[in-house]
């Protein structure tokens, strides 16, 4: 079993949407059963509160099932549990790793858009952030950047465990 947790600021636009897409994308090519598929907030201002209505919204407009979540904060256990911790952005890899105890000893914290188009090129590639449709009121931009992520995601966890269909 891979456990993934996707990580934002408040766990009800971004991180969420990821982890109803990668889910999703999971599903469609029958390794669903390869994950454990989580999303966490680097703050607490949301604990509690569910999905943001734009990213419910998106989500229903790809026919993309939306996974029940109710925001959470990441904690330390959790890059302890966890194999890959997914940030949408700098700041929130700046956190996660406050978070995780200072350091990322264990080479598990990737920022999201680092795997986007790996399914094409076979590496990592330098990320820029997933914007925060909370702020930007897109969602569609910040579906595309999610959607880009998840597939590369997917490849790379593909490749580098071996996984068979």
């Amino acid at each position: 079993m891979i456990k993934v947790l996707f990580i934002c600021l408040g766990n009800i636009c971004r991180s969420t949407m990821a982890q109803s897409v990668f889910a999703h994308l999971a599903a469609e090519a029958n390794m669903a059963d390869y994950f454990e598929i989580d999303s966490a907030a680097t703050s607490r201002e949301e604990i509690g509160n569910t999905p943001h209505y734009g990213t419910v919204r998106k989500l229903k407009e790809e026919n993309i099932p939306l996974i029940p979540h109710r925001a959470r904060q990441m904690t330390g256990n959790d890059y302890l549990y966890y194999d890959y911790l997914i940030g949408m952005d700098t700041a929130n890899i700046r956190n996660m790793i406050r978070i995780a105890g200072g350091e990322d000893s264990q080479g598990k914290i990737y920022k999201m858009l680092s795997f986007a188009g790996y399914e094409h090129t076979h590496r990592l590639s330098e990320a820029g952030d997933v914007a925060d449709p909370w702020y930007t009121g897109d969602f569609e931009a910040t579906y595309q950047d999610v959607k880009n992520g998840c597939e590369g995601l997917k490849a790379y966890i593909k490749e580098n465990h071996k996984v068979t269909l």
